[in-house]
């Protein structure tokens, strides 16, 4: 059965969703499968970024709709926005009606994660915004679920719902990622790749 395809499609203003990205990834190339990483295009300025005080850019590729025809699988992660997911991913997701009208990503398996500040943040509700998407295009929501029992835990904050793994960033963005959160991002990287290896080579 050849590998699996995966790219990683994200969105990351201050970091917390590249390391996210990192781990997943790690945990899809662990099943043997590949997996790239791209972030979308910005649309904010640079004074705008400056005035935020974003750090630069991690040195990855910007994803084209093009590009998507090239892969089995995608991955997106997305910083939360007021429970829904930002507006620099919707204008890359709203840049890809040809291959709508082509049918270039039905079957194609789709998953996400997310970063969000607070404990109402979103941590279900930006996974779900994107779903609309999914449906419109044909592709295969794979969710997290509760493939990874960490999910469970009580015992300390940490993001992930069934729907994909995550963190919370805090209120000010200070919080990064725990050692649990990218470890269930591990696991739904490893669990994403199972299930698209399965679709892709039918």
């Amino acid at each position: 059965m050849p590998a699996a395809k995966i790219a990683i499609i994200q969105y990351s203003l201050y970091g917390h969703i590249t390391k996210l990205s990192e781990a997943i990834a790690k945990g899809i190339r662990e099943t043997g499968a590949t997996c790239d990483i791209f972030q979308v295009p910005e649309t904010l300025s640079d004074e705008i970024l400056e005035k935020m005080h974003a750090p630069p850019k991690p040195d990855y590729p910007i994803i084209t709709a093009e590009k998507m025809k090239e892969y089995d699988g995608f991955m997106f992660g997305l910083s939360g926005r007021y429970g829904t997911f930002p507006a620099q991913m919707k204008n890359f997701m709203d840049s890809t009606g040809s291959l709508w009208m082509s049918g270039a990503l039905i079957g194609k398996t789709a998953g996400t994660f997310t970063s969000v500040g607070t404990q109402g943040g979103g941590q279900e509700t930006v996974n779900l915004s994107c779903i609309p998407f999914f449906a419109h295009q044909g592709m295969v929501f794979v969710s997290l679920g509760y493939t990874d029992p960490k999910v469970f835990n009580i015992d300390e904050v940490h993001g992930a719902s069934p729907y994909g793994s995550g963190t919370f960033a805090g209120s000010d963005g200070s919080r990064m990622p725990s050692e649990l959160e990218l470890s269930v991002c591990e696991s739904h990287g490893k669990h994403f790749a199972s299930i698209t290896s399965k679709l892709a080579s039918k």
